[in-house]
């Protein structure tokens, strides 16, 4: 259980930071970092160690139909980015502590900072390939929100970065599909241990190349690299632990992982191999084009993750030793750079090197801490670059099938090694180079520089003690290919081919920076890096106007057409293909017939309507008719909420009734003002009501097809004998919703929440608020103005206010009397309705009509009494207490979203059985009574109602008096 507690802790930490922060300020990062430590070394004594040792496992079900587990492993790789993600993280998260400014908010960075390690560390930990899914796309959107933190400049950079790893997240996800359907598991483990199964299916070539695209969008490789610079607007130090040294190395664990899959495989290694130096040689240009010491550091990331991808693709035990190890070297040396460069930034105030004064004799420390750092990612010894890099060369010599194409690998891997001395050099050169400062430049305090230099001088220390790595890079390797054997590394293992192509590179390196001056001209005369991702976005925005291009009409018509259009040409098609299987026998008893015709009547009556408040009669009515006829077919339920539906649809109506015209206007009519509905295709009024009843007609022959039979379908069959054995509910439509298909009840609930979180957020723009008649003259607008500082403010009235000649006494006393009879009905519907009518959605409409009361009670908005019945209040509660009913089987080792029964034993009642179906049923509760206030407030703060009806009246008979001017005047306003 010590992998599920190390998963526990970092949302637990994350909890606390609000707390920690208010005690110790931006100093949280301190116990944030000792906390990522203690877990580091807790996995360190849990993880396998010697080649007999056993990996340590543990898995619980979560989706047993699906055969999806909550499986955590940890083997070596596993270990070996456990404690880069933690080891990293600790130093990052004590750097914060000094480089956040003192007196700001920094709450959110770290909450979200533990809560991004927490999605890495589960997505190595990961065993199961649907959970790595999940904690894959945790890692993008965690990293989202810490870009867009830096400000409003940010949102455009985060949004790319959100795109572009997200993209990759749908491939993987994919991938994952593909892998378990040709395997018969989602379990990463067995997917991987049976190779030879899964590459005979043809599914696993399409899924080898998603893999290598979602690897490709997380590390940045060419074309899709264009994210990583732009994400430098964040913060130095989430630009040091994710785009240097955790996110981006997400695609380098999966290309890891899956060497042993598809490692060998002509197309994999051919890809992976050529992609990754591309990149290698790309990055390393474009990164000597820069002035920006941040921007130079992320195309530098670039070319040495495209270095990674090329090692992975070689696809042999060595090479793999060798990505891994240089994996370790990148983390330590490319953490530092940026945390030295956040640090120089916060000292001189710029990171252009143009700009920057030599800093050498002010700040000796960190020019030292620098070099150490530059010169390991340039491979110079004594560094532990310097090996890493050493064993990149000796496999690339490996690549291919003939030593032609080693020798080619490893020319081209040299090249961008030799342009990564020369652009590790500028960053030096850049800052601390030049002319010394007198100016009041200072080293920073020893808190601040304390965790670069420790990153700076392990990469100094494991140099030459690079055989400290042999065990875990052996473990890492073997967690891939069991049998390969265990390096044995060496700072210095004599003269060999791979030293003189490290000794190549930087003698290439160092010509290239003597001549700095006409290499920097040379490079800005090349042309610079695409950005493939902006020409793809408009592209899709374009696609995506076309396609929304009838949805922008100001009439109903375009949105019905595709729906209407949509169901008559199913119905066709079903026609021609067979026709429908209708039943036999008379489709409903003689008693509904006139239940029916009623119906149709109502219908045909409000379609026909020319006023609003006819036609909202008429469609009331209809909808009452309709309740009727779903009670008299057996449904109470669905009657109960059918009828509810319509009083809160009238209530809603009311709203919005008086804002518009009493009478509609007939179809491209001039509006009041001259001006004409949008133009578009138009139809005469007999073709679309002929459209109409074919489209109608369509419907219901297709549902008396699919639900016409007397008899019991045999799904409903099994519901019928499983609910109330499996549940103790004798309600099936209740059992049904909050036990048979819960998860589809939760995403529902979901979908709902989000709208009433939505229109929370537009209750915070300043409504509508109708302008006084400049006709009236001035003592209409001081009313306004008396009335606006009644109602606290344009268009912002306050909930329950009385206001004179605005509000009913009778309704304002009906409200008082029954808002409280409301929710306690409300109550009991939802604790009866596992056997009998009710249920949480139904109990919530019941409770929706107070709120709906307050609104025919009082003209401000229908606010609920008390801050705890708040909409976003009610909404968050909810949703929280349906997740938390939801995840709480997993802690007892059953299947997600089983139902937990409990038996109270009180004095009087004896034994009451409470399940957690019920607490899911009241968060349904929660959740619907919250998005109800939230539109009713919506409605009735974003509309000016005038005061009475006879004022609509007047309105319209001025409206008609300016249409017939206009019309006596050729179009034109007349002077009377």
């Amino acid at each position: 259980m010590l992998l599920v507690l190390a998963l526990a802790v970092l949302p637990l930490l994350a909890a606390a930071v609000p707390l920690l922060y208010r005690w110790l300020g931006r100093n949280t990062g301190y116990p944030l970092a000792v906390g990522f430590l203690v877990m580091a070394v807790l996995l360190a004594f849990a993880a396998p160690w010697s080649p007999g040792d056993r990996p340590a496992t543990v898995s619980v079900d979560w989706l047993p139909a699906l055969q999806v587990s909550f499986a955590l492993r940890l083997d070596g790789l596993a270990l070996l980015f456990a404690l880069l993600i933690l080891g990293v993280g600790a130093l990052v998260l004590a750097y914060c502590a000094s480089y956040l400014e003192p007196h700001g908010r920094h709450a959110l960075i770290y909450l979200l900072l533990t809560l991004f390690a927490g999605a890495m560390l589960g997505l190595v930990l990961a065993d199961d390939i649907i959970l790595l899914v999940v904690f894959w796309e945790l890692t993008t959107i965690c990293s989202f929100f810490l870009i867009t933190d830096a400000g409003p400049h940010a949102a455009r950079p985060a949004t790319r970065a959100f795109l572009v790893t997200a993209a990759g997240g749908l491939a993987l996800l994919a991938a994952a599909v593909l892998l378990a359907i040709a395997a018969g598991t989602t379990r990463l483990s067995a997917i991987l241990a049976d190779s030879a199964s899964v590459l005979d299916s043809p599914l696993a070539r399409p899924a080898g190349v998603l893999l290598v695209l979602a690897a490709f969008t997380k590390s940045a490789q060419f074309p899709f690299h264009s994210w990583l610079p732009g994400a430098m607007v964040a913060i130095t130090p989430v630009s040091a632990y994710l785009h240097a040294a955790t996110m981006v190395k997400a695609g380098i664990y999966l290309l890891i992982r899956f060497s042993g899959l598809y490692g060998g495989q002509p197309g994999w290694d051919a890809a992976l191999v050529i992609s990754g130096l591309f990149t290698a040689v790309l990055g390393a240009v474009w990164a000597l084009r820069q002035h920006d010491l941040k921007r130079l550091l992320a195309y530098s990331t670039i070319s040495q993750l495209g270095l990674l991808v090329a090692a992975i693709g070689v696809g042999t035990p060595v090479a793999l030793a060798a990505a891994v190890l240089h994996t370790i070297a990148h983390a330590l040396f490319k953490a530092t750079l940026f945390m030295l460069v956040g640090i120089i930034d916060r000292e001189a105030g710029s990171r252009d090197i143009r700009e920057l004064p030599g800093l050498r004799q002010v700040m000796p420390v960190s020019a030292a801490m620098t070099g150490l750092a530059a010169l390991s990612l340039a491979g110079v010894p004594p560094l532990i670059g310097f090996v890493s890099k050493e064993s990149l060369f000796q496999s690339y010599l490996e690549a291919g099938h003939t030593a032609l194409t080693g020798a080619v690998t490893a020319v081209v891997a040299v090249g961008a090694s030799a342009l990564t001395f020369a652009y590790g050099a500028r960053i030096v050169t850049g800052a601390f180079g030049g002319r010394p400062v007198q100016a009041q430049l200072h080293e920073p305090h020893y808190a601040f520089l304390l965790p670069p230099a420790t990153a700076a001088l392990a990469g100094l220390v494991l140099g030459p003690g690079v055989p400290l790595l042999d065990v875990p890079v052996g473990q890492a390797v073997q967690a891939v290919f069991p049998d390969a054997p265990v390096p044995h590394y060496k700072f210095w293992h004599g003269l060999s081919p791979e030293l003189g192509l490290s000794a190549l590179a930087i003698g290439t390196g160092l010509v290239l920076t003597l001549r700095a001056g006409r290499v920097e001209r040379a490079m800005q005369r090349l042309p610079g890096p695409q950005d493939w991702f902006r020409p793809g976005y408009e592209t899709l925005v374009r696609f995506g106007s076309v396609v929304g291009h009838p949805d922008h009409a100001d009439r109903p018509g375009p949105f019905l057409a595709r729906p209407v259009a949509l169901v008559t040409l199913l119905a066709a098609a079903a026609w021609a293909a067979g026709g429908f299987p209708l039943p036999s026998g008379p489709p409903s008893a003689g008693r509904e017939w006139p239940l029916l015709a009623l119906l149709a009547v109502a219908v045909a009556t409000a379609a026909a309507a020319r006023s609003a408040l006819a036609a909202l009669a008429l469609t009331g009515t209809a909808g009452l008719l309709v309740s009727v006829w779903f009670l008299q077919a057996g449904a109470p339920d669905v009657a109960l909420t059918v009828l509810l539906v319509e009083v809160l649809t009238a209530v809603a109506a009311v709203s919005v009734l008086p804002a518009l015209p009493p009478r509609f206007r007939r179809p491209g009519a001039a509006a009041a003002g001259g001006r004409r509905t949008r133009a578009g295709p138009r139809i005469g009024t007999g073709a679309a009501a002929g459209i109409a009843l074919a489209a109608g007609a369509a419907a219901a022959l297709g549902v008396l097809a699919l639900t016409g039979r007397p008899e019991i379908s045999e799904p409903g069959q099994t519901l019928l004998s499983r609910s109330e054995p499996e549940t103790g509910g004798h309600n099936v439509v209740n059992t049904i919703l909050v036990e048979f298909r819960a998860l589809d009840t939760l995403g529902e609930t979901m979908v709902l929440a989000s709208v009433a979180l939505g229109l929370s957020a537009l209750l915070l723009i300043r409504p509508w608020h109708a302008a006084p008649d400049a006709a009236a003259g001035p003592d209409a607008t001081a009313a306004a103005d008396a009335a606006d500082r009644t109602t606290d403010g344009p268009g912002r009235d306050v909930p329950g206010r009385v206001v004179p000649g605005r509000d009913s006494l009778v309704f304002r006393m009906a409200h008082r009397l029954l808002a409280p009879v409301m929710v306690l009905v409300a109550l009991w519907l939802l604790l009866r309705g596992h056997n009998h009518p009710g249920g949480g959605f139904i109990a919530a409409l019941v409770a929706g009509c107070a709120p709906a009361l307050g609104v025919l009670a009082y003209r401000g908005p229908p606010g609920l009494p008390g801050r705890l019945l708040e909409p976003v209040r009610l909404v968050s509660a909810g949703t929280l207490l349906a997740l938390v009913t939801a995840l709480a089987p997993l802690a007892t080792g059953k299947p997600f979203f089983t139902p937990l029964h409990l038996t109270v034993h009180l004095p009087a009642a004896g034994g009451l059985k409470l399940t957690s179906s019920l607490l899911f049923d009241f968060a349904v509760l929660l959740v619907v009574t919250g998005l109800v206030s939230a539109a009713l407030t919506r409605l009735r703060s974003g509309t000016a109602p005038p005061d009475t009806w006879a004022a609509l009246s007047r309105r319209a008979r001025r409206e008609r008096r300016a249409d017939t001017r206009r019309t006596a005047g050729g179009g034109k306003e007349g002077n009377g």
